[in-house]
Formats: structure tokens, sequence, C-alpha cells
């Protein structure tokens, strides 16, 4: 078994949302580590943790580089402990209870018999790759399909960037089932994810339609995905910083009239996001709020000034 270390240091509710856009300096190690937060209590909304996951003994600057992320702790000496699983993201998933999102039902391996009759079930797998829906970004984005389906929204050709575990396009699947419909991500180990959680969903690898053709890309630049232009459906689940700097690409690579969704983004960073793509000429057409996390639901228009 391979070990790695834990180190745990207490933080407030702010600090954790800020770790999830930027954890400089650590991001500039040769191997930085993977950070964590939860709710320590309930009770106390505001009282947060922050469990950080290295390869290797962290050293005293690095104990110190995770202390400065996390200046309520006033200097106080993190814990340190050795532990056996390197696999963090699948400690930290593995006893996730399933969720109820618009249309979907997305649910581990452990909760297959619970599947309710009127849902569309979606068996994620706790394991190396971030979105099994859990999270408010990916139920928002779930929500917001369902909402278009319910709305009588009809799509042919849907990309799904920043996928994860493939989650969002397979959802998008399970509603628009004869489109083409295309994934990426710029991290290799979810597209290995996405593949391995598509056959326990019903889903097809390859390029037909009713198929899903997985990339390894960062945005929108690359062949597969320029080639498949224009999109009448993206998804985005990503960060803020990234969705803003995308928007020009992006907006490019929508057919006017499609549909863009857009997650990962905080409350007070939606308007720059949406200023962003109204730039480019798309409209916010609707909002879905998931505690401090709003997913956007925008339109390309058709034509200028309309």
């Amino acid at each position: 078994m391979v070990s790695s270390w834990k180190v745990t240091l207490p933080c407030t509710r702010a600090e954790a949302e800020a770790l999830k856009e930027d954890i400089s300096p650590l991001a500039w190690l040769d191997v930085p580590p993977v950070l964590m937060t939860n709710e320590a209590d309930p009770s106390k909304p505001e009282s947060w943790r922050l469990d950080a996951y290295f390869e290797e003994p962290p050293s005293a600057d690095m104990l110190a580089m995770l202390a400065a992320l996390v200046p309520s702790a006033g200097g106080a000496m993190p814990a340190v402990e050795e532990v056996e699983d390197r696999d963090w993201v699948t400690l930290s998933q593995a006893g996730l209870e399933p969720i109820r999102a618009g249309r979907f039902f997305v649910h581990t391996p452990a909760h297959r018999d619970e599947r309710p009759d009127d849902s569309i079930a979606l068996e994620i797998d706790a394991g190396r790759a971030f979105g099994t829906g859990q999270h408010e970004t990916t139920s928002g984005c779930l929500v917001a399909l369902s909402r278009l389906r319910d709305g009588g929204a009809r799509f042919g050709n849907m990309i799904d960037l920043g996928t994860g575990t493939g989650l969002l396009a397979f959802a998008a699947l399970k509603l628009w089932p004869a489109a083409r419909a295309i994934a990426s991500d710029i991290d290799p180990v979810a597209i290995e994810v996405a593949a391995e959680n598509a056959p326990a969903n019903g889903v097809r690898l390859g390029r037909a339609p009713g198929k899903l053709e997985l990339a390894l890309a960062a945005g929108m630049d690359h062949k597969r995905l320029k080639a498949r232009t224009p999109y009448d459906l993206v998804i985005a689940n990503i960060l803020a910083g990234p969705l803003v700097e995308l928007a020009p690409s992006v907006a490019a690579a929508l057919a006017p009239g499609g549909r863009l969704l857009l997650a990962g983004l905080l409350d007070h960073q939606a308007e720059r996001v949406a200023a962003a793509y109204r730039r480019e000429g798309l409209m916010l057409t609707g909002r879905i709020d998931r505690g401090e996390w709003p997913t956007l639901m925008m339109r390309k228009r058709r034509m200028a000034g309309r």
C-alpha cells in the first residue's frame, strides 16, 4: 500500500471557497498536494476544515505555504499524519449519498437499489475524478438540463467542457439520445474515468450520433472539438477565471440560437462571467441557484442586435 501524508488545518468558509480557485504558491510545487475542504460542524456554518494530502512527508516550507492559505488559523501548527491510501478522491467520496437533481438520480454503486422509477438514474463510482453530482455546480447543471428538456429544447450537437467523471455528458445524452456528443477535459485521468463510467450508464463511446466521443483538450483548442462546430449545446462546468478567458472561443463555437450552461462560479462572480459572454453576443435566459453556486443559462443571439 502506498503511503501519503495528511495535513489538517481549521479554516473559514470564505477561505475554503477561495481555495477552490487558487492554491498559489503550492501550485508551483513539482507535485502539488490535493486539497479538500469540508464543513467541520453543521451547527457552525462558518467553521470549515482543510485537509491537504501530500505524496511525500511535507517539509517545514510546505507547511508554512499551506498555513499561509488560511490566515484565520493564526499560525496554529497543522496536524500531520501518515495514511495508507493515496486515492484521496475515493476516500472523500466513498460515503456519498445519492442526490436528486431535476430529472436525475445520481448514485454510487452502493445505492443502486434505491433508484426511483420516475428518475433517470446515473451511476458514478467514487473515484479519481471530480463530478459525482454532489457539488452544487454539477447538480445545478443537471437541473438546467432538465429545464431545457422540459421546455421542449432539442439538440443535435453537444459538448461538455471539463467533463470530470463524464456525468453531465451522460445526462445530456439521456435527454437527447440521438445527438452527437463530445466531452473534453484537460486532465487525462478525467478522460480515463469518464470512459470507465460510460458502460455502467449505457453510454456507448464513439463519434456517431448517439455515442460519446472523449477528448483530452484545454478549452476549445483541439482539432476534434473544432471539427464538430457549431454546437447547439455547450456545457462548461469549470471555474470563473477560465470561463471568462474562454468566452470568445466558446461563443464562436456555438451556433446562432445555441444554448450555453455555465457553472463552477460563485455568486459574486456571476455578473463578471455573464458579462464576458454578453460581449460575445449571448443573453442570459435563466439562472439556477444552489447555495452560493449559480448555474447560468445563456443563449446565443440568432442575429446581431436581436
